[in-house]
C-alpha cells in the first residue's frame, strides 16, 4: 500500500501535464478559425486586416481620440459586400453602385461591392479600383453612382489579344495603343482606343502616346490621321 501511494502524486502529476500539452495543441487552430469566421468591432484608427471591409460606421465613447467606430468583416468566400466608402476594396472587387446612407459616420456614402475573380465584364462606378488585366470599354453617365455620376462597363483582356477601350483606361502590361479616335461612348475625355498586346510580335505601328513595354524602341516616327490627339505614329521593335 505504501508503493501505491508513493506511486499516486506521480501519476496525477503525468495527467495534468498530458492535459496541458492537449489544451496547448488545439488553442491555436481554434484561435485561427474564430478570425476568420467572425466580424469585429474597432476604433476608426485602427488597424484593418487585409482582406477586411467596413459595414458600418458609427458615433462612440469607447474610442477616445476619433470618437468613432467601426463595424468590420472579412470578405474571403464572399461574393459581394455593402461598405462603407472609406473601406478598404479587397484585391480583384470592384465598386457596382454608391449610394447615401446614415450607416457611415464620417462620409455618409455606402457601395456596393462585388468580387470579380470568375467574371469577364462588369458595370462599375468610375471611382472604382480595377483589376489588373481589366480595361474600361465604355463610359457613361448614371444616377447609380453617387459622388461622381460616372459609370463604367470594364472587361478582362486577359485572355484577348485586341481590344476597344476608352483613353483613360489603366493599361495592362505589354498592351499598346494602334489607334485613336473621336467617340460618344467614352464620357469624360470623349476619345476611344484601339489596342492591342504585342507578346509573341517583334515590330508594331502604335500612336506616339502610347506606352512602350520593356524591351522595345521607337524606331521612326510618321504622320497619320489614326491617331486622334497627336496627329504622330511610331514605328517600334523589340530591342
Amino acid at each position: 500500500m505504501k508503493t501505491a501511494r508513493k506511486h499516486v502524486p506521480h501519476l496525477i502529476t503525468a495527467v495534468l501535464m498530458l492535459l496541458g500539452l492537449m489544451t496547448a495543441a488545439t488553442a491555436p487552430a481554434q484561435a485561427a478559425t474564430q478570425r476568420v469566421t467572425a466580424g469585429a468591432s474597432i476604433c476608426s484608427n485602427g488597424t484593418i486586416p487585409a482582406g477586411w471591409v467596413i459595414t458600418s460606421s458609427y458615433s462612440t465613447n469607447a474610442c477616445p481620440g476619433t470618437g468613432v467606430g467601426y463595424s468590420i468583416t472579412d470578405s474571403n468566400g464572399m461574393t459581394g459586400l455593402s461598405v462603407c466608402s472609406m473601406s478598404p476594396i479587397p484585391p480583384n472587387w470592384v465598386i457596382t453602385w454608391s449610394y447615401s446612407t446614415n450607416n457611415c459616420i464620417g462620409t455618409g456614402v455606402g457601395y456596393n461591392i462585388a468580387n470579380v475573380t470568375n467574371s469577364t465584364s462588369a458595370s462599375v462606378c468610375s471611382m472604382t479600383p480595377i483589376p489588373p488585366n481589366w480595361v474600361v470599354t465604355w463610359s457613361y453617365s448614371t444616377n447609380a453612382c453617387a459622388g461622381t455620376g460616372v459609370g463604367y462597363s470594364i472587361a478582362n483582356v486577359t485572355n484577348a489579344t485586341t481590344a476597344s477601350v476608352c483613353s483613360f483606361t489603366p493599361m495592362p502590361p505589354n498592351w499598346v495603343v494602334t489607334w485613336s479616335y473621336s467617340t460618344n461612348a467614352c464620357v469624360g475625355t470623349g476619345v476611344g482606343y484601339s489596342i492591342a498586346k504585342i507578346t509573341t510580335q517583334t515590330t508594331a505601328s502604335v500612336c506616339s502616346f502610347s506606352p512602350l513595354p520593356a524591351g522595345w524602341i521607337v524606331t521612326s516616327s510618321y504622320s497619320t490621321n489614326a491617331c486622334y490627339g497627336s496627329g504622330t505614329g511610331y514605328y517600334i521593335r523589340k530591342a
